[in-house]
């Protein structure tokens, strides 16, 4: 237990030293140049001991606790210096330990001088993804990473980036990680980074405290020189379309709507790593060395004690506090949500320890401001889709940007069917009062306004609002008051919303739901910070964020994977909008299930369908589940008026539940391109035939189905590429028979004399999908197998027409 007495919070995050030394001699860098000097005093290479010992305690601790997933970073000094061998034994033991207990995430983060194509061939064995270090162009990566000789790196980093952006190992390049100095130019810098085509850049921010401030220009006289260099970093990444993923400004824009952080220096999420030294001793986060000698000690080592022991070490456990661990400034500033108080150990002061706000805390207020509001703004200019947005998801795809794009037009519309719903329905004195509390809000924190609305089954309760029976304007008014309870809690203002009730059960959009007594009528509930207190009838509930929580609330599931959040939602009752029966509330072996099936699910998708996970990371935030086929059949749907939200009944592998993602995805994207771009004539009633379907179908139909099926198509080929044997003459015949029956389906669109310009746009940016897919090799017997099939569900489609 921890010392206030509750359990620890689990780690999820290891980084595991392979060495303690390093061939280059960075000047910025926290383990030799900071305050903490005991790495002099470390085994240089770590031993057979510690990592067979760090891999059974990574083990023990998923298992106690049930993790789907755990993520393991080799580190040094440099890890490369510990060889091919030492790094091989590290992925066995650790693979070993891991198997059937949860998925592995496994990384390398080098500077890349000796990465050479036998180190790439033992990562691609074992699926380890590479970071580099890499502080820009020449003249700024000169600044600080040379060798101790003086002697420039910057060559010999490229030369290791140019082996991981080739075709055999790019699946292996995870980004670059920068250390910002503003004496160099930001843009450049910038520039320098992009044409290298990382997937990711992590922008840091120099390690410094309050004892040992930033370096700052002489003109720095407000004290945002950071800032000022990543907003110049930002304006030319969102003028450059985003092409790659940047942790800090993806973080900040999650941040704002109410998801965690992608980074332990944002955010209020509770910390969840640990490190493992090279003599096997725990510590804490490796940017403590920075604050004083000693700052990451735990006195704990692999041998002797658990990391439920770890976990429950007072220093980790300040980190895990929220609010409650911040100073009283931070903790009253607006972007506290965002800013988190920034990295723990910038905070770090003498005499006061760590309870101060940031050394970079003017920096980070105006940064996240500043992004807030370019954020704001480009969300208030009503979005479109330009040709080239059309041309890439009409091939099947959707980048990060083009996927926002759609998302932001799906909150326009969400915002103008909640004022429908407002203005169309009679009031009542509860609703007005409701509508005042979320007008407020929506002034003073948007950003968790929009949060919910955004969530999908918003769309269906404003529906159902505008619906005009006599149920109508009692939904509207309770939906309101649920609204503004929910964006009260995620603004952590301190509210009073009465909320009408139906059926014993409160609805918090996003967040969850409370059963009460079955002839509640309303409910009071009352917001702050640290969480909510219900009052309905003679019966009080209180629900705080950290400690007890009571049992007739029922939490929204999040799971939080590598690069993707997303909900189970099983406590909204609007979620049965999908045409097939919905799961009751999930028991915590179930819940478990479906995190551990979403997790391989998502690896899976990243590793064989990179393309697919772009856009599913930016707009797919839940998944519903389904109750399953009593024949056992595979269920999935997309409901039209629900962006963002799919429903599955949990397949038997996690393969499947792939396909299914990607499947449904894809209905989702085109309904909401239908929703900003007509593609074919509304007047079209002619029904036409669908070579997976045995009933005619409207061409809006026949138009989703060729359109997801596209995702069927790059499955079954990833499926065919990654199996052997029987699992690859299946997915072959199942590959032949999609590609041509979609093929197929998109020569019936073209000749359907209905489609409108962009529609003949989207359907030929279809044809050449196919088309390309169609050059793929088949076997005689699969290509046989296939079109018999297709021919036996012609022949039945045809005799059940006559």
């Amino acid at each position: 237990m921890t010392p206030m007495g509750r359990p620890p919070h689990p780690l999820r995050q290891f980084v595991l030293k392979m060495h303690s030394r390093c061939d280059l001699a960075c000047d910025h860098c926290y383990v030799f140049e900071h305050a903490d000097q005991s790495w002099q005093g470390r085994p240089i290479v770590t031993s057979d001991d510690v990592l067979r010992d760090t891999a059974e305690r990574i083990a023990e601790h998923a298992r106690t606790h049930g993790l789907d997933t755990v993520h393991v970073v080799l580190h040094g000094g440099e890890p490369l210096l510990a060889g091919r061998t030492r790094l091989r034994r590290a992925a066995e033991e650790l693979t070993r330990a891991l198997n059937g207990v949860c998925a592995l995430d496994l990384r390398i983060h080098t500077n890349a001088v000796t990465l050479d194509e036998r180190f790439l061939d033992l990562f691609d064995e074992f699926d380890i993804k590479v970071g580099v270090s890499l502080d820009g162009d020449k003249a700024a990566n000169d600044l600080h990473r040379r060798y101790a000789n003086g002697r420039s790196s910057h060559d010999r980093v490229l030369r290791g980036i140019a082996l991981l952006g080739r075709p055999r190992y790019r699946h292996l390049f995870a980004g670059i990680l920068c250390t910002i100095d503003v004496r160099n130019d930001p843009v450049a810098v910038y520039d320098a980074l992009a044409a290298l085509a990382p997937p990711r850049v992590d922008f840091l921010l120099p390690h410094a405290t309050w004892d040992e401030p930033p370096l700052r220009p002489a003109d720095d006289t407000d004290g945002t020189a950071y800032a000022r260099w990543l907003l110049a970093v930002h304006d030319r990444w969102t003028a450059d379309g985003r092409p790659m993923d940047v942790r800090i400004f993806d973080s900040i824009l999650r941040t704002l709507r109410g998801d965690s952080s992608l980074t332990e220096s944002l955010g209020l999420a509770p910390a969840d790593l640990a490190v493992i030294e090279t003599d096997g001793t725990f510590e804490q986060a490796d940017s403590l060395k920075t604050a004083f000698d000693g700052a990451p000690v735990t006195g704990m080592d692999v041998r002797n004690n658990t990391l439920d022991e770890v976990a429950a070490h007072p220093g980790l456990v300040a980190r895990q506090q929220g609010l409650d661990g911040l100073a009283e400034e931070c903790r009253a500033c607006p972007v506290v949500r965002s800013c988190g108080g920034g990295l723990y150990a910038h905070r770090y002061r003498s005499g006061s320890g760590f309870m101060n706000p940031s050394a970079y805390c003017s920096d980070l207020l105006r940064l996240i401001t500043d992004i807030r509001d370019r954020h704001m703004a480009d969300q208030s200019v009503q979005p479109a889709l330009a040709d080239h947005h059309l041309d890439e998801l009409a091939a099947g795809l959707g980048s990060t940007d083009t996927t926002e794009l759609l998302a932001h037009h799906q909150l326009a519309l969400g915002r103008e069917l909640l004022g429908l719903a407002w203005q169309e329905t009679a009031h009542t004195a509860r609703g007005e009062a409701a509508w005042a509390t979320l007008t407020v809000l929506d002034s003073e924190a948007p950003e968790s306004v929009d949060r919910v609305l955004a969530h999908p089954y918003v769309r269906s309760w404003a529906l159902r609002s505008l619906a005009g029976d006599p149920e109508a304007a009692e939904t509207a008014m309770r939906g309101v008051a649920e609204i503004a309870a929910a964006a009260a809690l995620r603004a952590g203002r301190t509210e009073t919303v009465v909320v009408p009730v139906h059926g014993g059960l409160l609805r918090l959009p996003t967040l969850g739901a409370l059963t009460l007594a079955a002839d509640a009528e309303e409910a009071e509930v009352r917001t702050d910070a640290d969480g909510f207190t219900v009052h309905a009838g003679d019966r009080t509930y209180t629900i705080a964020w950290k400690g007890a929580v009571d049992p007739a609330w029922q939490l929204s599931r999040q799971v939080e994977l590598d690069g993707w959040a997303v909900a189970v939602e099983d406590t909204d009752p609007w979620r049965d909008c999908h045409g097939h029966p919905v799961h009751p509330r999930l028991t915590e072996s179930e819940a478990q299930a479906w995190r551990s099936d979403l997790a391989a699910a998502w690896a899976w998708i990243r590793r064989e369908l990179p393309q697919y996970a772009p856009g599913i990371a930016a707009g797919l935030r839940v998944v519903t589940p389904l109750r399953p086929s009593p024949e056992g059949h595979d269920i999935s749907s997309a409901a039209r008026d629900a962006f963002g939200a799919v429903a599955i009944a949990r397949p038997a592998t996690p393969e499947t539940l792939a396909l299914l993602l990607v499947h449904e995805f894809q209905h989702v994207k085109l309904g909401a391109v239908l929703d900003l771009t007509d593609l074919y004539d509304p007047s079209c009633e002619r029904l036409f035939y669908a070579p997976w379907r045995p009933d005619p179908r409207p061409l809006e139909g026949l138009l989703q189905g060729t359109y997801a099926h596209i995702a069927v198509i790059d499955f079954w080929h990833a499926r065919l590429r990654t199996t052997t044997g029987d699992e690859a003459r299946a997915a072959e015949v199942q590959f032949s028979r999609w590609r041509d029956q979609t093929a197929e389906a998109v020569e019936t669109l073209a000749a359907s004399g209905a489609l409108t310009a962009a529609g003949e746009r989207f359907v030929a940016e279809m044809r050449k999908t196919v088309q390309g897919l169609m050059a793929a090799r088949v076997g005689t017997e699969a290509l046989r197998t296939a079109r018999r099939v297709a021919e036996e569900h012609r022949g039945a489609w045809e005799a059940a027409a006559r």
